[in-house]
């Protein structure tokens, strides 16, 4: 963000590769600490999918807060204000995170001295390869992020394009998209409870609540996939409930998919497995915003709702064997 306020493009170039190694690192890092020192404490398992809903309802809430501070920084000080607020806040993340314990993942203490980062990326490819049900998690997430990746670079623009009377007023669309995930995270716990208890058992819960949202996902991402070029009065309303409901299922995909990598990824391997996971999503991201250029937006919806279905069928294909998966987790802790 410090770099942001170049006008030179090479330093503006080294700043978005400095954001892409820290948007890794967010993404990864902090859920693989969260995780090792939930377990560590002995805190019982049924507590992280509570944690991961939480965190989705704070990722909504803090995202609505965001764009107002935002706009405010920018009516005040002008375009780079957003940014000049993001060092603050980065600022005082680094502050909080500096107070906490480290940990490693490893099963024995004093393991991290012998480990590099080589060999810890070395074990995750090991560890991603020789169970499938690690590398179809990881699928299962670029699917998924990235279909919601791409539909972030369509949504003004499919909006815009249907004119509708008194135009598109985009600030109150994305806060309501925000308090949607909101909802979403909300929703979880309830959602989980209730598949609990219609299958009668915890452990397939999470394989068969994925499968679900990710189809709902699908569905709505056909709505303007089919119906963007029909001419009614109400195509507007429908593409919009349309997009109100993927962005709820990405407020529930959220803590199920935490749930899902906290229940099959080891431990130790956290977070090389967890960066390894990132190199098919960011395929999948570019491929999709490349898409937004060259192809028509029903196309670009179709190939959307495709993903979103895709990693649906993944995780159902894991729903059989959940009860193997279920103990996989004291097993994989194991890898050397």
């Amino acid at each position: 963000n410090c770099l942001e306020h170049s006008t030179d493009f090479t330093i503006l170039l080294v700043g978005r590769v400095l954001g892409g190694i820290s948007t890794n690192l967010l993404f990864s890092a902090f859920e693989s600490w969260m995780t090792t020192e939930h377990r560590k404490r002995g805190f019982p398992e049924e507590w992280l999918s509570r944690t991961y809903s939480e965190s989705s309802i704070g990722n909504g809430a803090m995202a609505i807060l965001a764009g107002i501070v935002a706009q405010v920084l920018e009516d005040n000080l002008g375009h780079i204000g957003p940014f000049q607020g993001a060092i603050a806040l980065t600022v005082l993340a680094l502050v909080l995170v500096m107070q906490w314990d480290e940990n490693y993942g490893e099963q024995q203490s004093g393991d991290h001295e012998e480990g590099t980062l080589y060999k810890q990326f070395m074990q995750g490819w090991t560890a991603t390869l020789s169970d499938s049900r690690i590398w179809r998690i990881g699928l299962t997430q670029a699917f998924s992020e990235g279909a919601m990746y791409t539909f972030v670079f369509m949504w003004v623009p499919t909006l815009l394009s249907l004119e509708p009377p008194g135009g598109v007023p985009t600030g109150c669309v994305f806060s309501a998209m925000m308090m949607a995930i909101t909802i979403g995270g909300m929703l979880y716990p309830p959602v989980q409870s209730l598949i609990s208890s219609v299958l009668g058992s915890k452990t397939s819960a999470p394989e068969v609540c994925a499968s679900a949202i990710y189809g709902l996902a699908a569905l709505s991402m056909a709505v303007p996939a089919f119906r963007l070029k029909e001419g009614s009065d109400s195509i507007f309303q429908h593409i919009l409930v349309s997009f109100m409901i993927v962005e709820c299922c990405v407020g529930l995909f959220m803590p199920v998919a935490g749930t899902l990598r906290s229940k099959y990824v080891p431990d130790a391997l956290q977070g090389a497995i967890l960066n390894i996971f990132r190199l098919p999503l960011n395929a999948v991201v570019v491929s999709g915003t490349y898409a937004t250029d060259v192809m028509e937006f029903t196309l670009v919806y179709k190939i959307v709702s495709g993903l979103f279905l895709a990693a649906a069928l993944i995780q159902a294909s894991m729903i059989g064997g959940a009860s193997k998966g279920g103990s996989s987790k004291a097993s994989s802790n194991k890898v050397d």
